[in-house]
């Protein structure tokens, strides 16, 4: 059987790095995209490719559309289709909004917002080209419905991010392409422990607060993203899996769950 054929943005580390290599464990050849983290991904590749994956690098600031398109012809001479693209590159940047300035703005929105909404255009036109009916799944956040302080651009572009997510899987539908979008919320990022002292100590402070009681993996939400991908989702388009271990559903701060923990 032919090996489908995917494009991960934001590769290099994370929940990016996590989806790769799922992606490689469900038989996924692969295009490992980076911006800035080349050595991350260069791990990345060497990790699917020890799963059986063929693993090709692209490098590109996705702020800049140029350079989208040139990341995309390079992804298409190396690969004869795509099969899944998933747009999980982006930047987390918090600000009071009193003193939120220009740059950081321009800096988020533009990267994960807008970066997203034209590699998802150059994916679908790559699938429509090719007459291959795929699949483009999103990665937003839970900040897209929920209020967190200091919060106001970054929630700003991932709600964008959904609400682009359900109009372009209506317009893409006719093609046969489904556009799905995961919302995670906290995520354990391996490249942020601390050498020697493990995990930061936020992740237990804040597993308290979530009703499953932990934060999320990234292999967990490359699972998810193996699952949208697969036949067995092909009725699902448009929707946001919000996937956050129940992170949203108190209604006050002071509702807490150590309860029979």
């Amino acid at each position: 059987m032919k090996r489908k054929i995917a494009l991960v943005t934001g590769a290099g580390r994370g929940i990016g790095k996590g989806i790769a290599i799922q992606l490689a464990r469900a038989g996924y050849d692969l295009g490992i995209h980076y911006a800035t983290t080349a050595e991350g991904a260069k791990d990345t590749a060497e990790k699917c490719r020890a799963l059986g994956a063929r693993a090709e690098l692209f490098q590109a600031d996705i702020r800049h559309v140029d350079q989208i398109r040139a990341m995309f012809n390079g992804f298409e001479a190396a690969f004869d289709r795509l099969d899944l693209m998933v747009n999980n590159a982006g930047v987390t940047r918090f600000q009071p909004f009193l003193e939120a300035t220009e740059e950081m703005f321009d800096t988020v929105v533009n990267t994960d917002l807008r970066g997203t909404y034209f590699c998802a255009q150059a994916a679908a036109r790559l699938m429509v080209a090719r007459e291959t009916k795929g699949v483009i799944v999103n990665i937003s956040s839970n900040h897209a419905l929920g209020c967190w302080p200091i919060a106001s651009f970054y929630a700003a572009a991932k709600a964008g991010v959904d609400k682009m997510g359900k109009n372009i899987a209506m317009e893409l539908a006719p093609y046969g392409i489904r556009v799905v979008t995961i919302a995670p919320g906290y995520t354990h990022i391996p490249e942020n422990d601390r050498p020697g002292a493990g995990r930061p100590a936020w992740i237990d402070a804040i597993s308290r607060r979530i009703p499953c009681g932990r934060v999320a993996e990234p292999e967990e939400i490359g699972a998810a993203v193996v699952f949208l991908a697969s036949e067995n989702a092909g009725y699902i388009t448009g929707t946001t899996l919000n996937m956050d271990g129940g992170a949203l559903l108190p209604v006050l701060a002071e509702n807490r769950f150590e309860a029979g923990r």
